[in-house]
């Protein structure tokens, strides 16, 4: 493959570092696993403002947003951006998208104040999904927004702009599986081919691994985005060297980066053991209570990914709300989904409910962002707790008289995030009750406030 970048590494180094993996893996297996942690140290990295956001926002967007479900004008099943696949449409069929593809009201900065008036601290855009085409200015193939569209302009570098600017970060999708790669085969061909899952064509890694690690390098090197979002990691032939070797070439580009859970063919998160991926990534759910370590829901908005014109069953602003509740109260992020036009424009209707979102955030987003996980085991029959130093914050989505949190801390303030009203609170042997006014601040989620000394001593 020839080399489009100057100051690009011979590949032979990642196959180097492929094989050198390999044998690290071995030796590990056979010295128990201290060595592996010493010598993966190297590649901790601090989460502490992906932390601390608890919300961001994923955005679907392709050629897949042009077909918007629809192939020959008769609608496809399933997600928008697996047209591709679940039409059984031909990789040059399918390429000739990118000539209608001319999304001219796109407008970087109001998408970008969009989410920062929904509560949203940073933004994950897909540089390339499973269909292949590269949404960015890409030396390493002409599939791109910029040379094979009539709109020619990189989106991710208006977008990264904008996101400097009105202070959100910005961060990036990357798909490990292309449909539309030489290097990867269907897994069934033919004049109506389904894509998923790929596999490597005989002799086909190396090349693609040079190919997938060019454009990792001009998305770094270009963007600085805060995190790169790894996704297809089931197709047939990714390893976790390949994993592992990826992972080393990003830190070294930038010490700083974080990566998903799906760099690894086993969703691997690392604690130590050198692969791996940052935080785990558990799709369209929420697991009740959290998981152990980091996590990240990333959810719909409506039933699809990419945008499908037919696809109008959207979540409530309410579901929106107590979601983002949720994945914090159980320690986690939630990354809530849009789908744009193929003309660059986020519907309408996922506007407003993200307006909605970001209504109740303003107003209790200190008990959102930077909190952690409820320090109880038992979930709580009135709603949700997140929790700070020396704070808990109650989310009460089930208003009534009163409600018993089970601690046996002397509380030294209560009062409603809303508006500082202060609420009374008794010390029983079942826990601290708080005694509730009799109209709820908020509709959905109302939020208590708690303060008290030293750490949470549950019952």
């Amino acid at each position: 493959m020839k080399r489009d970048l100057p100051t690009f590494r011979a590949h032979y180094g990642l196959l180097h570092r492929v094989a050198l993996w390999s044998l690290l893996c071995a030796l590990t297996a056979m010295c128990l696993a201290a060595p592996a942690k010493a010598a993966d140290s190297k590649h901790a990295v601090d989460l502490g403002w992906w932390k601390k956001a608890r919300l961001g926002m994923f955005i679907h967007w392709g050629l897949y947003s042009e077909a918007a479900g629809f192939w020959h004008g008769k609608p496809v099943p399933g997600y928008g951006e697996w047209i591709m696949n679940n039409g059984h449409i031909p990789r040059a069929q399918y390429a000739t998208l990118a000539a209608k593809f001319d999304p001219v009201k796109f407008n970087a900065d109001k998408w970008v104040s969009i989410a920062k008036a929904a509560g949203i601290k940073y933004i994950v855009i897909t540089s390339k999904h499973h269909e292949g085409f590269c949404m960015f200015n890409t030396k390493a193939t002409k599939y791109n927004i910029v040379d094979d569209t009539p709109w020619h302009t990189d989106p991710l570098a208006l977008l990264a702009a904008a996101c400097k600017k009105q202070d959100v970060r910005f961060c990036v999708y990357y798909s490990i599986m292309d449909w539309h790669s030489r290097f990867q085969a269907p897994a069934r061909g033919g004049a109506h081919p389904t894509y998923n899952p790929t596999h490597f064509v005989p002799g086909g890694e190396a090349p693609y691994l040079h190919y997938m690690e060019t454009q990792l390098r001009e998305i770094v090197t270009q963007y600085h985005p805060g995190l790169i979002w790894f996704d297809g990691q089931w197709m047939h032939g990714w390893t976790r060297a390949d994993g592992v070797a990826i992972r080393h070439e990003l830190r070294e580009l930038d010490p700083n980066l974080i990566v998903n859970n799906r760099i690894d063919p086993q969703g691997a998160v690392d604690h130590g053991q050198g692969f791996g991926g940052d935080y785990a990534t558990p799709e369209q759910k929420i697991p009740p209570g959290g998981i152990p370590g980091n996590w990240e829901t990333c959810m719909t908005i409506n039933n699809t990914w990419g945008y499908k014109r037919q696809d109008k069953n959207f979540k409530s602003a309410a579901t929106l709300i107590i979601n983002v509740i949720k994945c914090a109260s159980g320690g986690g992020n939630y990354l809530i989904n849009v789908g744009p036009t193929g003309l660059g424009v986020i519907p309408k209707p996922e506007v407003t409910r993200l307006m909605a979102m970001g209504r109740w955030l303003k107003v209790n987003g200190a008990a959102i962002y930077g909190s952690h996980r409820m320090p109880f085991k038992k979930a709580m029959p009135w709603g949700y707790i997140t929790s700070k130093p020396g704070k808990l914050y109650l989310e009460v989505v089930h208003w009534q008289k009163t409600i018993t949190v089970p601690m046996s801390n002397t509380v030294t303030k209560a009062y409603l995030l809303a508006n500082g009203q202060s609420v009374t609170t008794s010390s029983t042997a079942k826990g601290v009750v708080v005694s509730l006014p009799t109209t709820a601040p908020d509709k959905i989620a109302s939020v208590v406030v708690l303060e008290f000394s030293g750490a949470v001593k549950s019952l």
